[in-house]
């Protein structure tokens, strides 16, 4: 095995997170009360409801805000001229679409709706606001970007060399992990909403071959998928499986030392 992935585990049921983004950028640093305010201000000036299946934002698009998953999931994706689509990311609750897009005259990609979702429009005086006034919530922003850029660079390599099996158990460690640090798993299991075409374009395999795919690791033992819910019985052994290292999601308290003064 690569990695010890138990101890990454929740102790017990954990319930949805209210605010998942907080509880994302605390595990980064230790968030001062003033800073869990103005975050918490931010995020709520202008909050979006999106159907499943409808875009956010359209490549092509002049973007206007940044956007955060604070319920349902989504997804980055790229169309090709003749229709065909690769999903490049998903978007759980907490998650920042992208940090950097006020800089862009254009969207170069898409981001749509996996699931009825709440999105937060941050604005160009609000991204401001939290990077020039609090120092621990502009490292914390940081912090998320780069793990978003290690979340794609693994991406790259589930698809460049794991084989089906392996990118499959690999891609719902991820998901199992990514959901845990925001509170929204129970146990052994958590919420799978996306359909096999959404796995298939996020896996670049067909759907026949990620139905073939699911049957395998559910006869090894490794999964059980049942009305949109995942349950890992055995989440070492599905890591095993996937040659996965939960290294690149840096999900231990890596600013620890960062303290904040008042809490």
């Amino acid at each position: 095995m690569q990695a010890k992935v138990a101890s990454l585990q929740p102790h017990g049921d954990s319930g949805a997170a209210e605010t998942p983004l907080l509880d994302k950028l605390g595990r980064f640093v230790v968030l001062a009360a003033a800073d869990r305010e103005i975050i918490a201000r931010v995020a709520s000036e202008r909050v979006r409801g999106f159907a499943a299946h409808e875009d956010v934002v359209r490549e092509g698009d002049r973007p206007q805000h940044i956007s955060v998953i604070l319920s349902g999931w989504a997804c980055r994706y790229k169309v090709l001229a003749d229709g065909r689509r690769q999903v490049v990311a998903f978007f759980l609750p907490g998650d920042v679409c992208d940090l950097n897009v006020l800089v862009l005259r254009h969207m170069d990609h898409s981001i749509g709706a996996l699931t009825p979702i709440l999105v937060s429009e941050i604005s160009r005086a609000g991204f401001d606001t939290l990077m020039g006034a609090h120092l621990r919530v502009a490292q914390a922003l940081w912090w998320e970007q780069s793990v978003a850029n290690a979340i794609q660079r693994e991406w790259a390599v589930n698809l460049g060399l794991r084989d089906a099996t392996e990118r499959m158990a690999h891609l719902f460690c991820e998901l199992f992990l990514r959901l845990s640090l925001v509170g929204l798993v129970s146990g052994h299991s958590c919420e799978m909403p996306v359909t096999q075409a959404d796995l298939a374009e996020a896996t670049g395999l067909s759907p026949v071959h990620v139905n073939r795919t699911l049957q395998e690791l559910r006869r090894l033992g490794l999964i059980v998928l049942k009305d949109k819910t995942l349950t890992i019985p055995d989440l070492e052994a599905l890591a095993d499986t996937a040659q996965f290292n939960p290294n690149y999601l840096h999900l231990g308290q890596e600013g620890r030392h960062l303290d904040a003064n008042d809490r």
